[in-house]
């Protein structure tokens, strides 16, 4: 029995919570290591994408039982050799077996594919998880960020959650989507997703799928609100981002709506079903492959972006790019504000040293202090809460949540003598140092 999900099925449910620790179930469980073997080799033979490769894989795992290497008591360190020994040979993402008796569970019951997906158990586990849908968040220039940790679908309510998302985003002047660590999911939430910004009808990716007849998938003709155009739109990888997530980025990369930032993605690119193994065992086989329009795919080799940075800098790249971008078509204070983001974003990244010794900016100025805490400076208006200031280099300091305000400190023979508070607008305050 089987299930037929893209990579990001089992790492999905490991986000919800089982009734029994797994570390527990795997100290109760039975199980014949050699009826396990036997059983992927027959998933292996009889399905596996690449046929010129099944007879290496077979060999090896032939080779692991006759020398006693799968004889363990532990399913988890049994899941582990067969996961080394199959790696050695195929290096393939979408191939492995993990101990999951919850998956098992399913198969076991005879649901397969949407069956599977609409399950009480599915259904359940996507709902918790908002359907991948994990973060919406506004961002300074009104750019607009959805932060989406997995393909999630079970069919409406997975569609109502990202439709729901994409109203958000729609609003914003730019947008951002985070698949960093996006293990993926389902195809048909990555058409949902990707029908908001290709043209209606647009051949996404085209599935080979073992001896079966070639399915295809395009784009919806109709979404809520329509398509997204002449908004900047960057979508932030990672090594993590995998399968479907890749899917989405290829898509990004192939019709050109938007900008990747971050990092090259996994190289996860075949389409794999789930099989269910005895003693609570599901084995994920790579079964088929994608083919985009150009006729590539990302297997192996995944999809590089074009603003190429550390995964953990990528989001701050995307938005000094588009803080750039924006502030580029701006004017007046809109536009000094715009500039003024951009730079707090670009100290984020690459820190600016101030002129003088932090302690020589310390001290009262009238009802306002400034202080040193934590290993940098804090501004504070009597009775009015702290906050943090960011060095922009020089004299020259950005107030932290407040992308309207700046503060330059004045010097005398080698002192502070005090500071002016510049306003996007042009206005300044001069503050004496007492």
């Amino acid at each position: 029995m089987r299930i037929q999900l893209l990579a990001g099925a089992l790492a999905a449910a490991s986000l919800a919570v089982p009734a029994v620790p797994l570390a527990a179930q795997a100290q109760a469980a039975k199980f014949d290591s050699r009826a396990v073997i036997e059983a992927v080799r027959k998933a292996l033979r009889e399905n596996y994408v690449i046929k010129e490769r099944r007879p290496a894989l077979d060999a090896a795992l032939a080779k692991g039982l006759a020398s006693g290497r799968y004889a363990v008591a532990d399913p988890q360190e049994l899941s582990k050799r067969i996961n080394d020994d199959l790696a050695a040979v195929a290096h393939d993402k979408h191939l492995g077996i993990s101990f999951d008796p919850r998956v098992a569970a399913e198969l076991a019951a005879g649901r397969q594919g949407d069956e599977v997906a609409d399950s009480a158990f599915w259904r359940a586990l996507a709902r918790r998880n908002n359907h991948g849908v994990s973060e919406l968040k506004m961002l300074p220039g009104n750019i607009r960020m959805l932060r989406y940790d997995g393909f999630m679908w079970t069919g409406d309510e997975s569609r109502a959650a990202l439709d729901n998302a994409v109203a958000f985003l729609r609003g914003g002047d730019a947008i951002i989507i985070d698949i960093r660590g996006n293990g993926g999911g389902s195809p048909e939430a990555v058409r949902r997703l990707a029908s908001y910004f290709v043209p209606p009808g647009a051949k996404l990716v085209t599935f080979h799928m073992r001896d079966e007849k070639p399915t295809v998938s395009v784009a919806e003709t109709e979404v809520p609100g329509g398509r997204i155009t002449g908004v900047p739109v960057y979508v932030l990888t990672s090594g993590g981002s995998a399968s479907a997530a890749e899917e989405f980025a290829s898509h990004v990369k192939g019709f050109g709506f938007g900008t990747l930032v971050g990092e090259t993605t996994a190289g996860a690119g075949y389409r794999n079903d789930i099989f269910a193994i005895p003693g609570g065992f599901a084995l994920s086989v790579s079964v088929g492959r994608p083919e985009l329009p150009d006729g590539s795919d990302w297997e192996a080799k995944g999809v590089a972006p074009k603003l190429a940075v550390a995964q953990d800098l990528a989001l701050d790249r995307a938005q000094q790019d588009a803080l750039a971008r924006l502030a580029a078509k701006a004017q007046g204070p809109e536009k000094t504000e715009l500039e003024w983001s951009a730079a707090l974003v670009a100290v984020r990244m690459t820190p600016a040293t101030p002129a003088q010794p932090l302690d020589a900016y310390a001290g009262r100025y009238g009802q306002r202090m400034v202080k040193v805490e934590g290993g940098g400076l804090v501004y504070q208006r009597e009775g009015g809460p702290k906050t943090a200031l960011v060095p922009l280099g020089a004299d020259l300091f950005a107030l932290e949540f407040d992308p309207r305000s700046r503060i330059r400190f004045a010097h005398a023979n080698g002192t502070v003598t005090g500071f002016v508070i510049e306003r996007v607008d042009g206005s300044r305050i001069e503050v004496p140092r007492t």
